[in-house]
């Protein structure tokens, strides 16, 4: 193996705990607009609407908005998410110890993730990672979307590899894992607790446990 690429939320930041943490924050300043509302009913109700983040926040703000009649608007809301999420950025354990030592030693690093072009690169750097990466695709910004397989074939393409070179590792089982194998990649399972029933023949429960899996694959 020569290049390792990574899916972002949830693979490497825990986005989970990136949104609690934010909307504890958000509830404070916006105080006067909800703060009727109990904080943790509230933050339940974001974190449902949000699907994990599936749903964009514009929808999920309409959606509460209208369901608590709240005298603020969507614009307001939204503006300060895709502004100040990127300072509660949390990634999971060692994430950038393991990134380190991949660059040491020797492995093309390359990250492929959906979403806002501005709103995931600022995570990104948020996280202090964007100069350990190779390649970073961004969905918007290329106009395509996992699982399809050409975004995973574009960033190939940037770090000009062949498929059978390189690893993907992420948490969603269609579109990182099953996609990477679909383009003749090693589909790496980040397991995601909440998901019981898939099974994959290479996974990993935190992200150091590479390394090992990494020796492994080479003896094969």
């Amino acid at each position: 193996m020569k290049a390792i690429l990574f899916d972002l939320d949830e693979t490497i930041l825990n986005r989970d705990a990136s949104l609690l943490a934010f909307l504890d924050d958000q509830y404070e300043r916006f105080h006067s607009v909800w703060g009727h509302i109990e904080k943790g009913q509230l933050i339940q109700r974001i974190v449902e609407l949000d699907a994990r983040g599936y749903v964009w926040k514009d929808e999920v703000y309409t959606r509460l908005i209208e369901e608590y009649k709240l005298d603020t608007s969507v614009k307001e809301l939204l503006n300060d998410y895709t502004e100040r999420f990127r300072y509660f950025v949390i990634g999971f354990p060692k994430y950038k110890e393991v990134l380190v030592e991949l660059k040491r030693q020797g492995y093309l690093l390359g990250m492929i993730t959906n979403g806002k072009v501005g709103f995931q690169r600022a995570n990104i750097s948020g996280l202090g990672i964007e100069n350990l990466f190779d390649v970073i695709v961004v969905s918007e910004e290329v106009g395509m979307k996992k699982p399809d397989k050409n975004i995973f074939e574009y960033a190939l393409a940037k770090l000009q590899m062949p498929p059978n070179d390189a690893v993907f590792i992420g948490d969603n089982p269609t579109n990182d894992v099953e996609a990477a194998r679909d383009v003749g990649m090693i589909g790496i399972w980040k397991r995601d607790q909440l998901i019981e029933s898939y099974k994959s023949e290479h996974i990993i429960d935190k992200l150091e446990e590479v390394f090992d899996l990494l020796k492994q694959l080479e003896k094969n």
